[in-house]
């Protein structure tokens, strides 16, 4: 009868010192990176773990250290460009200060967000990078906050929670393109964003619960009372996260309106991607029947007939600061939440006209 074989057994601290011919102590002191030792003893050590191909046991460590060395990061949607380019960038950063990263995507829903967050705090991660989905219902994030467990909000933040937040100037960006739309002439303007409603119809600022959309759309509906608009509020179009043929017919059935929109500020580059597409499908050139801007450099917006005008947000930049300064707060530093505005920047391209033939159609 075949007898089965059992799985070979860890290598340990102790099956290392033994092959380096030094004590456990020693042997935990060079594997964990603390305490003093020979440069002749460190090499010794360093190369029996090679050869008996030590793993260290993360879990252990963290029990006997108090840090996993590990950062959790929750993000919205990792299919939009924004989300990857910031994912990157804390994980470049992690990993220059000796960190590992555990990403869970929200899909923008607060209840997935919460199932991650749990699932990362009972993996022991040392802090939380956070992209809150929903700023009406934070209980979850103020337990974390709660129990001191380091927390950054990403690019939303949220009134009232005492955790450092890193953003930018959504509010002034959405007003500074706005009124750049209004200098060329159009008095009909729309404000396209991914947030999910039935029927796509603005009502209010109460239906906006992200902290980013709800600032620049602010901003959009400041600069049209600013220009002498009557009732802008009818240019906000809540088109929809998912699924994608839902988000498409609200941009189709906006531009086909009686009355349709001579502009568009797009709240992302996956929004003006379809609203992109959806002036093509209805034969809506740009920027002769529609002017198009975007929040967000992403790689297409460049390389179309025409490229496409941007708000460039430092999303790089923004990752970095983030996991500075929660990796400040895992080592140790206690100042008070720290709230870090980014600048951004417009970038003109050619998607930006004069409302000729719509507005002759008037």
């Amino acid at each position: 009868m075949d007898r089965k074989t059992s799985p070979p057994r860890p290598v340990t601290v102790a099956d290392v010192a033994r092959r380096a011919e030094v004590s456990k102590a020693t042997a935990a002191r060079v594997l964990g990176g603390y305490g003093p030792v020979s440069e002749e003893v460190k090499l010794r050590v360093q190369a029996a773990a090679k050869a008996l191909d030590y793993r260290p046991n993360e879990l252990a460590r963290s029990v006997s250290t108090g840090k996993s060395g590990t950062i959790g990061i929750v993000v919205g949607d990792i299919e939009n460009a924004f989300f990857g380019i910031a994912v990157r960038s804390i994980s470049d950063t992690a990993h220059r200060h000796g960190f590992n990263v555990i990403l869970a995507n929200s899909g923008e829903e607060v209840e997935a967000e919460k199932a991650a967050l749990k699932v990362l705090v009972g993996k022991r991660v040392d802090g939380l990078i956070v992209t809150p989905a929903d700023n009406r219902t934070i209980a979850h994030l103020r337990d974390i906050v709660r129990s001191r467990r380091p927390l950054v909000l990403f690019d939303r933040p949220i009134e009232g929670l005492a955790a450092d937040v890193v953003a930018t100037d959504d509010r002034d960006a959405a007003f500074a393109a706005t009124m750049r739309l209004v200098a060329a002439g159009h008095r009909r303007l729309a404000y396209v964003t991914a947030l999910n409603a039935e029927p796509p119809v603005f009502t209010g600022m109460e239906q906006l619960y992200t902290s980013s959309v709800k600032a620049r759309v602010d901003g959009f509906l400041a600069a049209c009372r600013a220009a002498g608009i009557d009732g802008p509020e009818r240019g906000i179009c809540l088109a929809g996260s998912a699924p994608a043929g839902q988000q498409r017919a609200s941009i189709e059935r906006l531009l086909s309106g009686e009355t349709p929109p001579t502009a568009i500020l797009a709240s992302d580059s996956l929004v003006a991607f379809e609203i992109f597409k959806a002036a093509r499908t209805l034969g809506r050139g740009i920027p002769d029947d529609l002017s198009l801007v975007s929040f967000y450099d992403a790689e297409w917006t460049s390389v179309t007939t025409p490229p496409i005008s941007v708000i460039d947000q430092p999303v790089y930049d923004m990752g970095t600061q983030a996991a500075e300064l929660l990796i400040a707060r895992i080592n140790g530093a206690s100042p008070p939440a720290r709230h870090c505005v980014l600048p951004t920047r417009f970038i003109e391209r050619g998607s930006i006209g004069a409302p000729r033939r719509m507005m002759a159609a008037i």
